[in-house]
Order: C-alpha cells, then structure tokens, then sequence
C-alpha cells in the first residue's frame, strides 16, 4: 500500500491513496487552518467505523440476512494529554433489514472487533478500548 500526502497552504493537506482518491485535510483556525477539511484523527476515527461497517454488512451478506442498511455512529475519545491520542472509541451499529437475526447481526459485531478489522484492532492492541454495540430497526 502506497499514500501521497501533500502539503497546501497553513496546515492543509492533500491525501491521496494508491488507488487514486483524494481528500482534503486541515486545522482549525486556533490551530493555523481555515476548517476546509477533515483532521487526521478524525479520519483516523472514520476509518474505524467503515472497516467495521464493510465487515458487518459482508459477514450479514454471507449469512443471507436481509440487510437494507448499516450506520456506524462513531464516538472517540481522546486523553487530556501530548500527544493527545484515543483512549475509547465505541461504534453503536444502526442495521436495517428484513427479519434480521438478533444472534447475527451480534456474531457479524464481534467477528469485525475480534477478527476481521484491521484498523479497530491495531489501535486496541495499541492500548484503545475499543466497544461495540447495536440495534436493529426494522425495514
């Protein structure tokens, strides 16, 4: 896996993955940006939420569960320190579906957090209290 990021201006960024997409990156004013962009860790934190969502839904898809969609709520929070890094993120699961299994969608959570997502297990391992939880709305 190869990235490119690109400095701007102040503290704005442009990073572009190996496969071609790009985003914009940058502070807040109180911090020399000008808010035109996400910060890094809050991509960081979004990166957690979608891997774990790609999982959930796929390991539902596989199971044949009538799933119409998935939302990660995504909740972060860092310690009053530098570097000021994670210390909880806890992913609340919004699934929607036909008749979905309650045992399932349960079994699809712990797979990604125990197994399967990379990004939400680097940063447990790194010392992140990592939680999961889930509904399940009919529709």
């Amino acid at each position: 896996m190869e990235a490119r990021v690109k400095w701007v201006e102040d503290v704005m960024f442009v990073a572009e993955s190996g496969s071609g997409h790009a985003i914009v990156l940058d502070g807040a004013a109180e911090g020399g940006g000008k808010n035109r962009g996400m910060r890094p860790l809050e991509l960081m934190a979004l990166s957690v939420g979608s891997c774990s969502s790609y999982d959930v839904v796929s390991i539902l898809k596989k199971a044949r569960q009538q799933i119409s969609g998935c939302e990660a709520i995504v909740t972060a929070e860092r310690v009053d320190a530098v570097p000021a890094v994670f210390e909880s993120i806890h992913l609340l699961f919004k699934v929607t579906g036909k008749g979905l299994s309650e045992k399932q969608v349960e079994r699809a959570v712990e797979l990604s957090a125990d197994k399967y997502c990379s990004a939400s297990i680097m940063l447990r391992d790194a010392g992140v209290k990592i939680s999961h939880d889930f509904e399940i709305i009919e529709g």
